[in-house]
Parts: structure tokens; C-alpha cells; sequence
């Protein structure tokens, strides 16, 4: 008679299922990677939010939440952007770029030159963001060494200033002026009502 082992709950499941029990409470990193039980608990929370829809929120999306500070606003699924790329375009992208790195030129398996403790691991990412239009079409993927990827995500432009910012705004359909608004209403709850009280 053969037994099956009891499976074993990945860490995206656990994140999932303890962000579910705890709708609307603020929880911190500290506990996500305790309940996660792996150091790719931030991963595992993009993805929820990123491919599953979740409505999780970070000090970016509120001012009232502090760096390492998570929430699940609801339960009601935002839209998400699911993984498309095949094994096949993986291969394709990893092979036309000659199995390194487009940014830094790391070789797969080498070591790499930003950290010497660790082997390059190549990934896959877009040159167009997912979430900024790109699509997953091998014209708009190249291969990227963890490193790269991870300063990749952290790479933002200069910040615009409030001028440019509301001369952009005041440019744009009525549509996107409110959901502007909606998304700085979320942001600043507690300033959009007091200048809301102050008419």
C-alpha cells in the first residue's frame, strides 16, 4: 500500500491565505517572511498582487502605511497581469542573446562580476513594462542576471515636479483626471478629508 505524503503548502499559499484571514489589518515584513518561511517572501507577495490581482497595498499606494508595510484592502480582485512566456520563448531569448546578461554582459553560471559569491542567474524580463504596455513578445524581452533585474526594479528617473505633474494632468481626458483624483484620494485619506471638510 503506498502512502502519499502530505503536501507541503508553498510559500505563495501561505502568504494568500494569511493576507485573506487578515482583510484590512496592516501587517509588516517581518511577519510575511516568518509566515512565508522563505527569503523570497516580497516575490511571493508581487505575485499575488501582480498575477492573482490581489488588492495589496504598500506606502506607495498609502501615506499612511510605512515602508515594510503591507495590506489587503479587499477581497475584490484587481486586474493582474498573468505569466505568457513560454518555455519556447525563454529558450529563444535566452539563445539570441547569447546566454548573458543585456546589461552587464554576465555569462550564465559564471560568477558574477557585482557579487562574487554568487553564480549569474539569468531571468527573462521586459524591456516595456507589462504594466507600462509591453507586451511578451520576444521583440520585447531580453535576458537580464538577477543583479541587474533586481537593480532594474529599483531604477526610477528623475522625479517629476508638481508643475509638470499637473500640466500632464490638465492635459488628459476628464476619465483619467478622475482617476487621478481617486488614486490621491486613496493615497491621502486623511488630507483628502480635511480639504474636503476646509470648502
Amino acid at each position: 500500500m503506498n502512502k502519499k505524503a502530505p503536501r507541503v503548502q508553498g510559500s505563495r499559499s501561505k502568504l494568500r491565505d494569511y493576507f485573506t484571514e487578515n482583510v484590512g489589518v496592516v501587517l509588516d515584513s517581518n511577519t510575511l517572511r516568518e509566515i512565508a518561511g522563505t527569503s523570497e517572501w516580497a516575490r511571493r507577495v508581487r505575485e499575488l498582487r501582480n498575477e492573482e490581482g490581489m488588492n495589496i497595498v504598500t506606502h506607495n499606494d498609502r501615506s499612511t502605511l510605512k515602508p515594510g508595510e503591507y495590506m489587503l484592502v479587499n477581497l475584490k480582485p484587481v486586474p493582474s497581469f498573468e505569466r505568457g512566456i513560454s518555455k519556447e520563448t525563454r529558450a529563444f531569448v535566452l539563445d539570441r542573446n547569447g546566454f548573458t546578461c543585456q546589461m552587464c554582459g554576465a555569462a550564465a553560471g559564471e560568477p558574477n562580476p557585482f557579487d562574487a559569491n554568487r553564480k549569474t542567474r539569468l531571468h527573462i524580463g521586459h524591456i516595456i513594462d507589462k504594466s507600462m504596455g509591453g507586451s511578451d513578445d520576444p521583440g520585447n524581452l531580453r535576458a537580464i542576471c538577477s543583479v541587474c533585474n533586481e537593480g532594474a526594479s529599483n531604477l526610477t528617473l528623475n522625479r517629476p515636479q508638481a508643475i509638470k505633474l499637473l500640466a500632464q494632468i490638465r492635459r488628459a481626458p476628464s476619465s483619467d483626471q478622475l482617476d487621478v483624483l481617486n488614486w490621491l484620494i486613496q493615497k491621502f485619506p486623511l488630507q483628502a478629508k480635511t480639504l474636503t471638510e476646509d470648502k
